[in-house]
């Protein structure tokens, strides 16, 4: 049993820091927790941003984590942000000179949204969605134009696309890869969210990039794309992943690869230093594997788990990742993470825009998908934490209820 910390410093307000200091105070420490951020705001929420805060139907407070009445246990320095880290004298030194002391660091830090350099415009030409101020950018161009290019086929780039179109605006989505979502989506999911863009209206180029653009004198931007005539826009909002915010940590000498190193606890190369959220690279138990998840989920369940580490007490696993997005009228669901080398069996009809696809391997469920199927993602969770046999054939047939099957012997 480790000896409770005196005072705790949390640098990073946003999902991960902001539940790690709620969950410190609602486990009964009664020490000091000053938590940084470097946005003029409480923590919030950012998977609104692309969808209600954009589409002007919830208000930025909407977006806020947690009642004011939470920022009077603590010290809430917001606005401020970390510039260095002495480990040797447990100190963090602050842009405005201030110097916090510590026995435990988190470091939630995130990251920012990776920036698109397109020959012969600025980069203040070239809009991107992390913040709420970005958000406000984005909405306020969208008002005062018809025609948009999205760059990037991943999740903020769909979800900003399905937005701009719902609001009316013609849209024009560009993605290096032949697919979209490539990089988190079965190839299922991905022939899924190509035929639901397309027919909603939305002008999509796959293996496309645009090769330079002008600014026009009315504001307006003529896009180069391969051999294609030009295409001309009124806004560029461009959706091409997430940067770690790993300088603060490299800087000060702790393992980073690929964001910060940690162990399944959230410890890093320094024992009175953690990590958590999307700027963590976390070792899994159950895989092995060491993985940096990009997701609210994983945000808040590891500031969760790492503020009861930070207090010596052991957190509950949270192996299998959660992740959900709402594009058009579609609720998308992934549990798990399918690969190839997994059996994908489909229940429901794709083209019906209802449907869950599950992903075997030895004869249980790692991993499942669902759109608008938000009952059988939840049964999904439940059989793969619980590792129960099933069948193919039994989950494919709408005859049985999935229910049903947690009645089985677990493996």
């Amino acid at each position: 049993m480790i000896r409770e910390p005196k005072s705790i410093v949390i640098v990073g307000a946003g999902q991960a820091g902001g539940w790690a200091a709620k969950t410190l105070r609602a486990e009964g420490y009664g020490g000091t927790i000053t938590l940084l951020g470097d946005e003029p705001h409480p923590p919030y929420e950012r998977p609104p941003l692309s969808k209600a805060v954009l589409a002007g139907e919830a208000e930025p407070r909407n977006t806020y984590l947690f009642e004011d009445d939470l920022f009077d246990s603590l010290d809430f320095l917001c606005g401020e942000s970390a510039t260095r880290i002495q480990r040797q004298q447990n100190i963090v030194q602050c842009a405005s000179g201030r110097e916090l002391t510590y026995d435990r660091l988190l470091l939630a830090t995130g990251g920012r949204a990776r920036p698109v350099a397109v020959q012969g415009l600025d980069a203040a030409d070239i809009l991107l969605l992390r913040t709420l101020e970005d958000a406000a950018a984005i909405k306020s161009r969208f008002e005062a134009a018809a025609t948009v290019a999205l760059i990037g086929g991943g999740w903020i780039g769909l979800e900003v696309a399905a937005t701009a179109r719902k609001a009316g605006l013609e849209v024009h989505l560009f993605e290096l890869a032949d697919c979209l979502c490539g990089r988190a989506a079965p190839p299922l999911l991905s022939d899924y969210l190509l035929d639901l863009h397309t027919r909603r209206g939305i002008d999509l180029h796959l293996s496309t990039v645009i090769k330079s653009a002008e600014k026009l004198s009315d504001g307006r931007y003529r896009l180069m794309v391969d051999s294609q005539a030009p295409f001309e826009v009124d806004a560029i909002v461009a959706g091409v992943g997430l940067i770690p915010n790993d300088r603060l940590a490299r800087d000060a000498g702790l393992v980073v690869d690929n964001g910060i190193v940690t162990d399944a606890l959230g410890v890093t190369s320094d024992p009175a230093i953690f990590a958590a959220g999307d700027v963590a690279n976390s070792l899994r138990p159950a895989s092995g594997q060491r993985v940096r998840y990009e997701s609210w989920e994983n945000a808040q369940n590891q500031g969760i788990a790492v503020a009861k580490a930070m207090l010596g007490q052991a957190p509950e696993p949270y192996d299998t990742p959660w992740f959900w997005s709402d594009q058009h009228d579609a609720n998308i669901q992934i549990v798990g993470t399918p690969d190839q080398s997994m059996t994908c069996t489909v229940r429901g009809e794709p083209a019906s825009d209802s449907f869950s696809a599950f992903y075997l391997r030895d004869g249980s469920i790692r991993a499942a998908v669902s759109v608008n199927q938000p009952r059988d993602l939840t049964v999904a969770k439940r059989l793969i934490a619980q590792a129960i046999p099933v069948t193919a054939d039994e989950l494919a047939d709408p005859l049985v209820p999935l229910k049903k099957l947690l009645k089985k012997t677990p493996n």
